[in-house]
C-alpha cells in the first residue's frame, strides 16, 4: 500500500511575506512538517510549490532521503482564491494518482510529529477508515454570536475535569484513501477517523505575534523533550565556533580563518575519552575541509542547511539518539539542534538568541578556548555520569 504525502507551499504570503521561507528556530518553517514525514511511515513526501527557490534547496538539502521529491505547481493554483482541493488535484494528475493513501500535510502546522502523521494512517490501515483528520480536545466554552452557548449550560458550569469540551480541526494532517479522494474531490470523505494532537498544535500563524507564540512554543517542546546519558559524539559548528566568525578575503576570494590551536589538543583528549568528534556547518570551504582534516576530524559535513534534519538522519543511522549528543553551536541556525540534545553549549560571544536556550554558556569565545572548555566539561561529566 502506497503512502504519498503532499506539502503545498505558495511563494506568496500576505500575512507573513514568505512565510513558508521564514526561519522557525533557526530552520525553514516548511522543514519542520517535512522532517516529521520524513521519519513517518510514509512512502515519499512531496514538496509541491511554485517556488524555484525552494525546488532547488530541497532537491540539494535532503539528497540523503530517497522520500523527498519537489514538483512545481501552475501559478494558477498558487493564487490566493486557489483551494486546497485544487492544487491536491493538480497534484494527484501529475503523479497518475501512482498512491493508495494521499496525506495532506500544513507546514503551517510545525507541531506536526511523525506519531500524529503515523496515527492518522493508522486510521485508514487498521481501522478501515476511508479518511482521517487531526483535532485538538479543547475544553474552552463556545458562544454563538447571537449570545446563546454552544457547549454548555451557563446555569450548569462544569469543572474542566467534569467536561469533555469539542474536537477542533487544526489543520495540519489530511489523509484519504485514492477511492475516496476520487469519488468526493475532497481532503477527507466518507467514515472518518479523528487523531487527537495537544491543545497548543491548535495555534495558526497568521500573524507575526502567531509566529513568536509557536516558536516558543517549539523551543520549549524540544527542551522537555530532552534526556541525558553519557555523551557519545561532540558536534560542532565551524564558523563562530571554531573561529572567531571572521573571514579574511583577497581579489580571488576567501583567503583565511582563524582557528585556536587549543581547540586541536582538546579533541584530540576527547577522542582519547571515546567521544566522537563531527563538525556540521552550512558553509562549502576548502580552508574548513584542509582544517578539519588536519584535526583528523573525519566526520566533516560541509553546506549543511538544515542541520537538525541531518542530524537526526545521522543519529537514526547510527542507532543513537540525541540526548547522546553534546552540540556546540553559535547562531539561529544552530537553536533547533541547541534546543534538541542532550547538552547544549554556546561560546561567550555567541548571539543572545542561542545564549538564551543553550545549557551551558561558556566562559570562553569562539576560537579562544571555546572548544577545548567544553571537552574538559564533557569528560567530567561522563565520569561523573559512570560513577568513576
Amino acid at each position: 500500500m502506497k503512502k504519498t504525502a503532499i506539502i503545498p507551499l505558495r511563494k506568496n504570503s500576505k500575512g507573513i511575506p514568505g512565510k513558508n521561507k521564514k526561519k522557525m528556530l533557526g530552520r525553514p518553517l516548511f522543514s519542520w512538517v517535512l522532517t516529521e514525514a520524513i521519519f513517518s511511515e510514509l512512502d515519499e513526501v512531496y514538496i509541491f510549490t511554485d517556488d524555484q527557490e525552494i525546488i532547488d534547496y530541497i532537491n540539494k538539502e535532503y539528497h540523503w532521503s530517497p522520500k523527498v521529491k519537489a514538483l512545481l505547481r501552475n501559478d494558477e493554483n498558487a493564487s490566493d482564491t486557489a483551494s486546497t482541493e485544487s492544487v491536491m488535484l493538480e497534484f494527484a494528475e501529475i503523479i497518475k494518482y501512482d498512491f493508495d493513501i494521499l496525506c495532506l500535510l500544513q507546514a503551517t502546522s510545525p507541531m506536526t510529529k511523525a506519531v500524529d502523521i503515523n496515527a492518522t494512517l493508522n486510521e485508514i490501515i487498521d481501522n478501515k477508515k476511508q479518511s482521517a483528520l487531526t483535532v485538538v480536545n479543547t475544553h474552552r466554552f463556545i458562544w454563538n454570536s447571537d449570545g446563546t452557548s454552544q457547549n454548555y449550560d451557563v446555569f450548569k458550569r462544569p469543572r474542566r475535569q467534569d467536561f469533555d469540551g469539542l474536537l477542533i480541526e487544526n489543520g495540519a494532517v489530511y489523509t484519504t484513501t485514492k477511492e475516496a479522494f476520487l469519488n468526493s474531490k475532497n481532503r477527507i470523505s466518507g467514515s472518518i477517523g479523528l487523531v487527537k494532537m495537544p491543545e497548543e498544535s491548535l495555534v495558526e500563524i497568521d500573524s507575526t505575534s502567531d509566529w513568536h507564540i509557536v516558536e516558543n512554543l517549539l523551543a520549549e517542546r524540544q527542551k522537555k523533550s530532552k534526556t541525558h546519558q553519557k555523551i557519545e559524539y561532540l558536534i560542532l559548528d565551524v564558523d563562530g565556533v571554531f573561529t572567531d566568525g571572521s573571514v579574511y578575503y583577497n581579489a580571488d576570494g576567501e583567503m583565511a580563518k582563524k582557528f585556536d590551536m587549543r581547540d586541536g589538543m582538546g579533541l584530540e583528549i576527547i577522542r582519547q575519552n571515546q567521544i566522537q568528534v563531527i563538525a556540521i556547518t552550512s558553509e562549502n570551504s576548502d580552508l574548513v575541509a584542509q582544517r578539519m582534516k588536519k584535526l583528523q576530524i573525519n566526520d566533516t559535513f560541509l553546506g549543511v542547511k538544515d542541520k537538525f534534519s541531518f542530524l537526526t538522519h545521522f543519529l537514526l543511522d547510527r542507532n543513537s539518539s540525541f540526548g547522546a549528543v553534546a552540540y556546540v553551536g553559535d547562531d539561529v541556525n544552530d537553536l533547533a539542534n541547541i534546543c534538541s540534545v542532550g547538552w547544549s553549549f554556546a561560546p561567550a560571544n555567541a548571539t543572545s538568541t542561542v545564549k538564551a536556550n543553550a545549557d551551558y554558556i561558556l566562559t570562553h569565545a569562539s576560537a579562544s578556548g571555546a572548544i577545548r572548555e567544553t571537552c574538559e566539561i564533557l569528560i567530567k561529566y561522563n565520569k561523573r555520569y559512570e560513577g568513576i
